[in-house]
């Protein structure tokens, strides 16, 4: 009996020091991850701040607007708006020359960031006198600052809208 329990956890022993071996024929490929910065896959090319209080410091010193964009990293919503937003020409050339950018993946602890809620994506802008623009919003009425892959050009109309008003107003 001694013996056939020896032998049942030899078996046991090399079937389960099998499994923790990686196969040598190369099909368990370990995948690269490339190091996370600060865009997130908005936009690589583009400069982005690592903090709301170095975005505010930023947006005051350069008299441009800052677009905060929160979202999350599994969320679909943002996953889908994280794409057309960084594959969008128009919209990356007037992110990069003309405002200071910030993207989320946490909420702050600034309220007039979330003024109807906290709901992924949101983008907000916020102009150099450290004013949240209330009044450039989406078009969802339930949730102001939400904005899909199809409202791209509202998006874009948002961002100049955002210019010619810094320039009207400052």
């Amino acid at each position: 009996m001694v013996k056939g329990l020896m032998s049942v956890l030899l078996v046991l022993v090399a079937v389960s020091s099998s499994f923790g071996k990686p196969e040598k024929n190369g099909s368990a490929k370990k995948e690269k991850k490339s190091p996370e910065t600060l865009s997130r896959g908005w936009g690589d090319e583009l400069t982005w701040t690592q903090t709301y209080e170095e975005a505010l410091f930023r947006s005051k010193s350069s008299n441009k607007p800052l677009m905060v964009i929160h979202h999350l990293e599994d969320c679909p919503h943002s996953q889908a708006m994280k794409q057309v937003f960084a594959n969008n020409k128009d919209i990356q050339t007037m992110a990069g020359e003309d405002f200071i950018l910030l993207n989320l993946v946490f909420e702050t602890s600034d309220k007039n960031l979330a003024p109807d809620g906290q709901y992924v994506p949101r983008i907000i802008f916020v102009d150099p006198s450290l004013t949240v623009r209330a009044d450039i919003t989406g078009r969802y009425e339930n949730r102001l600052y939400a904005y899909e892959p199809a409202d791209l050009d509202l998006l874009l109309s948002n961002m100049n809208k955002a210019k010619k008003l810094l320039k009207n107003e400052l």
